[in-house]
């Protein structure tokens, strides 16, 4: 598979969290991958835009105005148009079972309205697809001077305990490996509870912490908890989800009380949040 990138000059200042912006290009760019299953061509595009009249006229949900575009193409199988009517709804998808839940576009679309930005796909059977992003200009004083992290030493969030990661969204997945990693703990990653389980079995007793997303293939993750806790007592738990602590309790999936992540998180946040559940 090949990379194209195509980075617009002096683009306008957008207010979005930097973090949430790298979750979204990364699970487009997931979702262009699994599309090519035979390799193809990835394009990663940005450019300022400006949304008109005739643009809102088709696409409803759109603000006039000045924008930066995001887009996101790949050369792949393309959507037929009832799968794209229904490509950001949560659990819909079209990979096997076991390869996903459908959260990856749902989780994009919910950053993406949460920034008051817009988001269209473009895409025909066999043809390919494009995602393109709108977010709105900001006029805010900017601060152009980048945003220096203490180092990981200083910092209150660094580890050195085994985390086993269960998350089958693999955007979701290599974002969270990454962060924890960076932040000095031992990570172990799964993308179902039938991977989980035996890297468990062959780690013994030393993992400190299950981060486990709440809806997976075979089971819940509040399934998968238990079953690790029956093993080990002691062991710390941190669920993820892209519904708010509330949903989730009001349709059962969690007692209450559950230590919940709720989706999208900055890798800050991941971090403190992990240390926390460490602590406790």
């Amino acid at each position: 598979m090949s990379l194209e990138a195509h980075f617009g000059a002096n683009l306008w200042p957008v207010e979005a969290d930097p973090g949430q912006i790298q979750q979204v290009m990364l699970n487009l760019a997931v979702n262009a991958r699994d599309a090519m299953p035979q390799g193809g061509r990835l394009t990663l595009e940005t450019a300022n835009a400006v949304l008109d009249e005739a643009y809102m006229s088709t696409h409803l949900s759109a603000r006039a105005g000045a924008h930066v575009m995001l887009a996101v193409s790949d050369t792949g199988l393309g959507m037929s148009p009832e799968v794209r009517a229904r490509a950001f709804e949560p659990f819909f998808t079209t990979k096997p079972e076991g390869a996903g839940t459908g959260m990856g576009l749902s989780t994009v679309y919910g950053i993406v309205k949460q920034v008051e930005g817009n988001i269209w796909i473009y895409s025909e059977p066999g043809q390919g697809t494009t995602i393109k992003i709108y977010l709105p200009r900001t006029h805010k004083e900017v601060d152009w001077h980048p945003v220096v992290r203490p180092p990981l030493s200083d910092r209150s969030s660094r580890g050195t305990e085994t985390i086993l990661v269960v998350e089958d969204e693999p955007g979701v997945r290599a974002v969270v490996e990454r962060v924890l990693s960076a932040e000095g703990y031992q990570v172990l990653v799964a993308g179902t509870p039938g991977e989980a389980l035996p890297q468990a079995e062959e780690a013994g007793g030393s993992i400190s912490l299950l981060l486990t997303d709440v809806i997976l293939p075979d089971m819940s993750g509040r399934e998968l908890a238990e079953i690790f806790r029956a093993r080990q007592p002691e062991l710390r738990v941190l669920f993820m989800s892209g519904y708010t602590k509330n949903a989730i309790v009001h349709d059962g999936r969690l007692d209450p009380g559950i230590d919940l992540l709720e989706k999208p998180f900055s890798p800050e946040t991941l971090a403190q949040r992990v240390r926390e559940a460490l602590d406790r």
